[in-house]
């Protein structure tokens, strides 16, 4: 039950619709899990705190570093040399104090991803490299677990959702992430944030659409990003969509699948960074 102080704390979802009193306790009883604490993490960590979930778990090995404050809003010019999660976490207190932050101060690698995003009902992806990227979209497929990721360029982004575990009204499986990117780009042809720059903004705007799906995708309403590539181009102030669908050759859920659990990851190269 929600209490006297979450009813007028979330007075503006009660009186929706689609959400209302038992849209409100289903996000408190949910648990979402969110990868990176950087500049896609940080708006969505905000907003999900603010929208009352119950438990958000925080996995970032990271410190918080003066660069960071440019786009990465969940931390603050006194939290520079502080864990990531730390800081993400005493942000949330702060803002809702209603919500339980666990937090995982350490790297996601295979030996760990199924223990902990089984320990969800969601995950929303904000790293910032490949090798992270395609184990937790394994993760997701073995646990069985819908998975939201973002990623980001200098002024644009990306966002889509992967429910791989489930099959269409056709029988079809849904797509994942190798589905839609077969294998990681070339060593090397995509810079760093730090080489290639980002303008903060635009974590935000992708951090904030995607807090808005995983909100969708707890309550099961609107029409959600399965199958679907949601791109902002902000330079132009644009979005469009691109449609893509199942591989039957993919690795992981394909017609013949090669991978069975999460070991073809434990030998991988460390993950080269990408733009967040």
């Amino acid at each position: 039950m929600l209490t006297n102080d979450e009813i007028a704390r979330y007075r503006r979802h009660l009186v929706l619709k689609e959400i209302g009193g038992e849209g409100q306790q289903r996000l408190k009883a949910s648990r979402v899990l969110v990868i990176g604490a950087g500049g896609l993490g940080s708006p969505l960590i905000l907003y999900l705190a603010a929208a009352g979930i119950g438990q958000i778990g925080v996995i970032d090995n990271d410190t918080v570093s003066l660069d960071n404050l440019q786009r990465q809003i969940v931390h603050e010019t006194e939290s520079v040399g502080r864990p990531k999660t730390r800081s993400a976490a005493a942000t949330v207190w702060r803002l809702n104090p209603h919500v339980d932050v666990k937090l995982y101060t350490t790297r996601l690698v295979a030996e760990n991803a199924l223990s902990i995003v089984g320990a969800f009902d969601i995950v929303a992806d904000g790293s910032d490299n490949f090798a992270t990227r395609y184990l937790l979209n394994d993760a997701c497929y073995f646990a069985k677990r819908p998975l939201v990721a973002a990623a980001l360029g200098p002024f644009d982004g990306q966002l889509t959702t992967f429910r791989a575990f489930e099959t269409d009204e056709g029988g079809t499986p849904r797509p994942n992430y190798r589905c839609l990117f077969p294998a990681p780009p070339p060593d090397g042809t995509v810079p760093a944030c730090s080489e290639a720059g980002i303008l903060g903004a635009v974590a935000g705007v992708l951090g904030c659409l995607q807090a808005v799906e995983v909100v969708k995708e707890l309550l099961g309403i609107g029409e959600g990003l399965v199958g679907r590539l949601l791109l902002y181009d902000a330079l132009q102030a644009r979005f469009s969509t691109v449609q893509y669908g199942w591989d039957p050759d993919n690795p992981l859920s394909g017609k013949n699948p090669l991978y069975t659990d999460l070991s073809h990851h434990v030998t991988a190269k460390a993950p080269a960074a990408v733009p967040q």
